[in-house]
């Protein structure tokens, strides 16, 4: 058998094979592809993969992304080539796909990058470890300072710790003397 090589790069049974392959419209192609044509969808592939290919890269602006949708689309082509109607010429088709899995492409994307500059510039609310740690010290030195009060002091403290309370402006103004 010899084998001859078209000019979309894949190699054909016989040279007539080759140019006639090369000279089909895309809807032939589309109709062959549907039967099984594997020489029709590398022909069909060598047309349109590198128009696709930018229009994806456009579009999600990441190479191996691009690329693999780009086989992702060609996939549903050789798996699809039978629904093709022919209400479109087969790069709208082509280019519908493409879209149709960028679009599902970007709502599942999660490897999104954080900005540097934006992740320095975040303030965390929250109290350092540190300050935590100072502020449980306090807590405890000043229990413990309240527990060696006489009973007398005790109860001075709780009524102006209960006054002051009372006119906190977060009290509600069921708590506030009238």
């Amino acid at each position: 058998m010899t084998l001859a090589c078209s000019q979309t790069g894949w190699a054909a049974a016989s040279p007539a094979q080759a140019a006639a392959t090369e000279t089909f419209s895309d809807e032939r192609l589309m109709r062959r592809i549907a039967n099984g044509d594997q020489l029709a969808m590398r022909t069909l592939f060598a047309r349109h993969r590198v128009a696709i290919f930018r229009w994806l890269l456009r579009l999600m602006r990441d190479e191996a992304l691009a690329e693999d949708l780009l086989s992702d689309v060609f996939l549903d082509v050789w798996r699809k080539a039978a629904s093709f109607a022919g209400r479109s010429s087969v790069s709208t088709w082509l280019l519908a796909i493409a879209r149709h899995k960028a679009l599902t492409a970007r709502r599942h994307r999660t490897g999104v990058t954080l900005d540097e500059g934006l992740a320095c510039a975040l303030v965390d609310p929250a109290d350092d470890p540190e300050l935590v740690l100072e502020k449980k010290d306090r807590e405890q030195r000043l229990r413990h300072s309240l527990a060696r009060l006489s009973p007398q002091h005790s109860e001075v403290i709780d009524l102006v710790m209960a006054n002051r309370s009372r006119r906190s402006p977060k009290s509600s103004a069921s708590t506030r003397p009238r």
